[in-house]
């Protein structure tokens, strides 16, 4: 029995982990590095494992970090089985057919400028739309939550709610080989506590070994209800000014819970009934669709919001724009609207655009209400950046800059250390954030036996 780590190893993106028991090869996740330029050439090196010997992959969440690289795997070889919960099955065909046509519309615009420079080879995508259509045939049996099913000979899975986004959940894997067993939990992204919409994460039956995230392993969240109230305000003083809100937003989970908010701000008074806000995001317009068929997933009280035959998320003004057309009309705005729009590091997508014509303008307001890793525009903002570079372009920053931690979708420090303590492993092996980070979370662990694995690297259970 073995374990390696192909991704996210001192690192918060690109989530990869390879378990081997009994002549079987299990992969947990398969996701993109997100960041820097340099991450595109990351992105297209080997795995570090054969695609093609992988019999299957448990996917914890349909988030691009943990699912965008699975194209790519079946592109170079692997025809095994994908398992994952019904709601993160529908998420990750959006998700992953939203990334090959981003990747496809950047290696077109590449190769307009190397054509224009008379520069030879045109650059390709990583994967197409049609790669990712491929993918979607390798989705096999659906996992629900708490209840066991065998891989292959010596080796079991159990799914269980992680509270992070529609569908996320921990994976519980045991193993026998050779007389020997092993149990071996996969937190995935652990959920934050107390937020609307889903449930609290559960921690699994105990297991020999842990592979832990620690994206915020490092700092406490501000509590939800001044996050709350720190939105109604910069969303009220920008509109009563007469600027536009822009929120570059995660398509999954915090578009939802943005969604939700406001709807709440307009119905207590707490916002303008007259702003106009759209969800520009077709994926995000997509996703809000796929949520009201899991009521699996929900707290109590949202799960009852929908058997009323009631929307949470219907906010009074809101407008979805799926088409790019009516996603330009909105740069013609002068004010009143708030606009959500991905990706929410800013990496790519239309928020690009909307930053562009509403960055340099005093009387507008930006909102960031999620992580952003180093390198990525939305992190150089949050950082204090006087200008940026957007298509061609120096934007100088004008506008209000928010940063508004509480909304995350990640447990913060004490979370997850209360749900270590309560997973109660042998050996802890972290993963999912930068490498400060692991150190300082590790150091809270106390006599707890801790790896922190680099790229590549492998371990004997």
């Amino acid at each position: 029995m073995r374990l390696s780590f192909h991704g996210a190893d001192r690192d918060v993106t690109g989530s990869c982990h390879l378990v081997e028991c009994g002549g079987r090869r299990i992969l947990v996740d398969c996701g993109l590095y997100q960041g820097g330029r340099e991450l595109d050439e990351e992105n297209a090196e080997p795995f570090g494992f054969d695609a093609a010997r992988i019999d299957c992959v448990l996917l914890t969440h349909a988030h691009l970090d943990h699912c965008g690289r699975l194209p790519l795997l079946v592109k170079r070889g692997f025809r095994g089985e994908i398992v994952t919960t019904a709601a993160t099955r529908e998420l990750a065909r959006v998700v992953m057919l939203d990334a090959a046509h981003l990747q496809e519309e950047e290696a077109a615009r590449k190769a307009r400028h190397a054509a224009r420079r008379g520069q030879g080879a045109a650059a390709r995508p990583l994967y197409t739309a049609l790669d990712a259509l491929n993918t979607l045939e390798y989705f096999g049996r659906t996992a629900v939550y708490g209840e066991a099913f065998e891989i292959a000979a010596g080796v079991r899975a159990t799914f269980y709610d992680a509270g992070h986004i529609l569908g996320s959940a921990s994976v519980r894997l045991e193993l026998e080989e050779g007389g020997q067993r092993r149990s071996v939990t996969f937190s995935g992204d652990l959920g934050n506590a107390g937020r609307p919409l889903l449930r609290a994460p559960v921690v699994p039956p105990r297991a020999d070994v842990l592979v832990m995230e620690t994206t915020y392993g490092d700092r406490l969240h501000k509590p939800l209800a001044p996050s709350v109230e720190e939105l109604y305000t910069a969303v009220d003083d920008t509109v009563r000014r007469g600027g536009n809100v822009v929120v570059p937003t995660f398509a999954l989970e915090r578009a939802q819970e943005l969604l939700y908010f406001l709807r709440e701000g307009v119905d207590e008074g707490r916002l303008p009934r007259s702003m106009q806000v759209f969800l520009d995001s077709p994926m995000a317009i997509s996703a809000t669709e796929i949520f009201e068929r899991h009521p699996e997933c929900y707290d109590a009280r949202t799960a009852a919001w929908f058997r009323d035959g009631r929307d949470p998320f219907a906010v009074p003004g809101l407008h979805f724009t799926r088409e790019s057309a009516a996603s330009m009309a909105l740069n013609r705005i002068a004010g009143g609207a708030v606009i959500l729009a991905g990706s929410g590091m800013c990496t790519g997508g239309r928020v690009r655009h909307h930053l562009k014509h509403n960055l340099w303008r005093k009387d507008c307001a930006v909102v960031f209400v999620g992580y952003a890793a180093r390198g990525t525009l939305a992190r150089r903002i949050v950082d204090g950046a006087e200008s940026v570079h957007l298509f061609g372009e120096e934007i100088p920053v004008r506008a209000r800059i928010h940063t508004i931690n509480g909304f995350s979708a990640h447990a913060d420090r004490d979370e997850l250390l209360d749900w270590h303590r309560r997973a109660d492993p042998d050996r802890t092996f972290l993963v999912h954030g930068d490498e400060d980070v692991m150190r300082a979370f590790a150091a809270r662990l106390g006599d707890a036996r801790i790896e922190m694995p680099r790229l590549g690297e492998s371990f004997d259970l």
